[in-house]
Formats: structure tokens, C-alpha cells, sequence
């Protein structure tokens, strides 16, 4: 084994070195906006459109990482169906995530984008760490659902009579809709049905 000795910079070769503990102050607070920017709604409309996608944006963290953790975990005759299936919805929350926090910054604020902190503010309850049954699984999924479809609805409403018809389309097109055919497909995966009916 060969020991390599490195001098000490000059002046000419002292950018070589990455300059990687750096430390400064935050340039913007979590909870404010923008004061003046380029957009027809006012600063106080903004933030309270940022609070309410924040924390949408927070719920639907926890939904699309759940969705990961069940593919991951799940078990039983139904694994290769399901196993696909909270994939491809994993994939999808991966894009509205990304489409409510580029909303959030749009109108000048900040996301929360942290697993600490969006585990401080959301509204869905933690699973266990372990494996649970499908059926669980599935219905701690439709509740989660359940939580950011009613969000949707509380959004758009403030949204339109605020006049922000951004965020209300954002919320109508591009979230409610995918969550509720998510949470359709899913949900009949608990419907007990027999593989044959008598006649």
C-alpha cells in the first residue's frame, strides 16, 4: 500500500479543495412569502394558499412514501398484483408532490420537504415499522386518501373565493382526480367477492 502526502495549497492551486462546511443564514424563513414579486395576488392571499399546499404537500409525502413502504412489505396471493400496483401509484405521488411543492414556490414560499419536519405537520397516522396484513395496509392507504381528497376540496373552495385559480386547477385536476382513481383502485382490492358465483 502506497501513502500519498498532499502539500499544502498555494495560492495558485488553493480552488483544488472543495469548500464544503459552509454555514450561513437561512435567505428565507419556512412560513413566509415573497413580498413583492411579479404576481397578480397579494402577499396575504399567497401565504395562505403556501399554508394550505404545505401542508397538502406534507400529507402527500406521507401517502407516496407509504405507498413504497407497502410495495416493499406486502405478502400473500394478492403480492404480485398489489406489488405492481403501489408502485405505479408511488410513482404518480411522486409527480403531485413535485407539482404542489413547485405551486408553493411559485406564489414565494417555502416547502417543507424535510421527513422530520412533514412528520411534525401531517395529518396521517404513522404505521408500524413491521409488516402489516394487506387488508391493513390497504386501509391505512384509503385513509390517507380520504385526508388529502377532504384537502382538496378545503383548498379549492379558498382558492376561488381568494381568486387563485392556479392553485384551484392544481388541486382539482392535478390531485384530487389521481387520488380518487388511486384510492377506487385500491379499494376494491377489499371487496369480498367469491372467484365463483353459484347459480
Amino acid at each position: 500500500m502506497m501513502a500519498v502526502a498532499i502539500k499544502k495549497a498555494s495560492s495558485s492551486d488553493a480552488n483544488v479543495a472543495p469548500h464544503w462546511h459552509a454555514h450561513a443564514k437561512e435567505i428565507q424563513k419556512y412560513g413566509s412569502v415573497v413580498q413583492d414579486m411579479p404576481h397578480p395576488l397579494s402577499a396575504k392571499v399567497r401565504a395562505d394558499m403556501v399554508a394550505q399546499l404545505n401542508q397538502l404537500l406534507a400529507d402527500s409525502i406521507v401517502l407516496r412514501d407509504m405507498y413504497k413502504k407497502h410495495h416493499w412489505q406486502v405478502t400473500g396471493p394478492t403480492f404480485y398484483q398489489l406489488h405492481l400496483l403501489f408502485d405505479k401509484h408511488f410513482d404518480e405521488q411522486v409527480e403531485m408532490v413535485d407539482t404542489i411543492a413547485e405551486r408553493v414556490q411559485l406564489l414565494g414560499g417555502v416547502t417543507i420537504a424535510m421527513g422530520g419536519d412533514v412528520a411534525e405537520i401531517t395529518r396521517i397516522q404513522r404505521p408500524p415499522r413491521g409488516i402489516e396484513e394487506v387488508p391493513v395496509q390497504i386501509s391505512r392507504l384509503l385513509e390517507a386518501h380520504k385526508v388529502i381528497i377532504q384537502s382538496c376540496l378545503d383548498i379549492s373552495d379558498l382558492a376561488d373565493k381568494a381568486g387563485d385559480q392556479g392553485t384551484n386547477d392544481l388541486v382539482v385536476s392535478d390531485i384530487l382526480r389521481p387520488n380518487e382513481l388511486q384510492s377506487w383502485f385500491i379499494g376494491q382490492h377489499l371487496v369480498e367477492m367469491p372467484l365463483i358465483l353459484e347459480k
